[in-house]
C-alpha cells in the first residue's frame, strides 16, 4: 500500500488530502481570506502562510510526514510541455519563482510539495498535468499574426483524469480513443483528444472561447482596441474584465450558476438567455473541436460544476446530440487525480518525466 499526499492551492484556499492507495483517509479545504491575501503582492509569497497553515493541519490530524511515499501538488504556470507526471526539480523551482508563464495559485503547489518531501526524509515530490500542457498539432498553434501563436492553456488535469476515468468504464485505454471533453467550470475548456493527445483547445484563461461565469472568452479584437487607446481602461481593469469580471459576472452580477438558474425558474427570462448564451458558446466550440476530430469523436464528455445543471446540460445536448453522443462527469476530482497520477508513478504504469 502507498500513502499520498494530495495539494490544491486556490486562488482563496488550499485543500490538502491523504489517501491510501485509491482510498481518501483524510481531506480539507483551508479557506484563505481574500482580504488576507491581498496583503501578498505575489503569489509566491503567500509560500510561507500557507505552508504554515498545511504544517498545522497536519500536525492536528496526527499526519505523519515519514509515512508518505509520495507527495503530489497541483502543476503551475510552467514552460510548455508534454502530458504526464513530473519530479519536482531546482529548474521546475526556479521558473516557478520567476513567474516564467504567468502567475497563478496553482504556482504554489510543486513548492509546497518539494518543500513537504525535504521534510519527509525520503519521498519524492510531483505534479500532474498542469494548465500548460501542450500536445497542438503543428496547424493549430497558427493565428493570423505569426507573433500571436495560439497557446494551449486549459484545465488539462481533470481533461485528463475524466477522459482516462471514461476510457475504462468503457473497457478501454484512452490513447485508444478520440474525444470532446468539456471542462465547465469558472473557466471552461473545450479540447479535442485524439488517441491520447490533446490536439488542439480554446485558450481558456484570458483567451477565447465560449464565456464562462467569471470569464468573457472570445471579443471583438477591434473593439477591445478602441476601448484600451480610448483611455477609458488601466490595463488592470481591463485584464479583471476578461477574467474575474466577465461571463455571467458582467451581464447577471454573480459567479453562481446555481443563483443564476434559480432566477430563470423563477420567471427572469434575461437570466434564461445569458444562461442558454454561455451553453450556446459552449456547444459552438464542442462543434470546432468535432471538425478538428473530422468527425470521428467516440463521446463528447461534459464535466466540471456547471455540468450539475439541467438547464446547460439539456441545452448543449440539444446542440450535439445529432453528431455525437453526449456523456456527463459532473464535478470535478483534483485531489483524486493527483492521487491517482502518484499510484501510477509509484506502481511503474508511467513513466516519470524529468522537467
Amino acid at each position: 500500500m502507498f500513502k499520498i499526499l494530495t495539494i490544491n492551492p486556490g486562488s482563496t484556499s488550499t485543500k490538502i488530502a491523504v489517501f491510501e492507495d485509491e482510498k481518501v483517509l483524510k481531506s480539507c479545504t483551508i479557506q484563505h481570506a481574500a482580504q488576507t491575501l491581498h496583503q501578498y503582492k505575489h503569489v509566491l509569497d503567500q509560500y510561507e502562510f500557507r505552508l504554515e497553515y498545511i504544517l498545522k493541519y497536519l500536525e492536528d490530524e496526527i499526519i505523519d510526514l515519514s509515512e508518505m511515499s509520495a507527495i503530489i501538488g497541483r502543476g503551475g504556470f510552467l514552460r510548455p510541455l508534454q502530458s504526464g507526471i513530473y519530479e519536482v526539480n531546482e529548474k521546475m523551482l526556479n521558473d516557478l519563482k520567476q513567474c516564467l508563464n504567468g502567475e497563478h495559485a496553482s504556482n504554489l503547489g510543486a513548492v509546497l510539495a518539494h518543500e513537504l518531501s525535504t521534510r519527509s526524509g525520503h519521498c519524492k515530490a510531483y505534479i500532474v498535468d498542469p494548465v500548460v500542457v501542450d500536445e497542438f498539432q503543428d496547424v493549430a498553434r497558427i493565428s493570423g499574426l505569426p507573433q500571436f501563436p495560439r497557446r494551449s492553456t486549459f484545465h488539462a488535469l481533470n481533461h485528463k483524469a475524466i477522459a482516462r476515468k471514461y476510457a475504462t468504464d468503457m473497457g478501454t485505454s484512452y490513447e485508444k480513443l478520440n474525444l470532446v471533453v468539456a471542462h465547465l467550470g469558472g473557466g471552461i475548456s473545450v479540447a479535442a483528444h485524439k488517441l491520447g493527445k490533446v490536439i488542439d483547445t480554446n485558450q481558456a484563461l484570458d483567451g477565447f472561447g465560449p464565456f464562462s461565469p467569471q470569464r468573457a472568452g472570445t471579443m471583438d479584437a477591434g473593439a477591445l482596441i478602441r476601448v484600451i487607446y480610448a483611455g477609458i481602461y488601466e490595463q488592470e481593469e481591463m485584464q479583471s474584465l476578461l477574467v474575474g469580471k466577465g461571463g455571467l459576472v458582467a451581464h447577471l452580477g454573480t459567479n453562481d450558476v446555481r443563483a443564476a438558474y434559480k432566477l430563470a425558474q423563477n420567471g427572469d427570462l434575461h437570466a434564461r438567455l445569458i444562461l442558454e448564451a454561455m451553453a450556446y458558446g459552449v456547444g459552438k466550440e464542442i462543434g470546432c473541436m468535432l471538425a478538428v476530430l473530422e468527425g470521428k469523436a467516440d463521446a463528447v464528455i461534459l464535466t466540471g460544476g456547471m455540468a450539475y445543471n439541467e438547464l446547460i446540460v439539456n441545452y448543449i445536448t440539444k446542440m450535439i446530440n445529432p453528431m455525437c453522443k453526449v456523456v456527463v462527469y459532473p464535478g470535478e476530482d483534483e485531489m483524486s487525480a493527483l492521487a491517482l497520477a502518484g499510484l501510477r508513478a509509484l506502481r511503474g504504469e508511467e513513466t516519470v518525466k524529468a522537467y
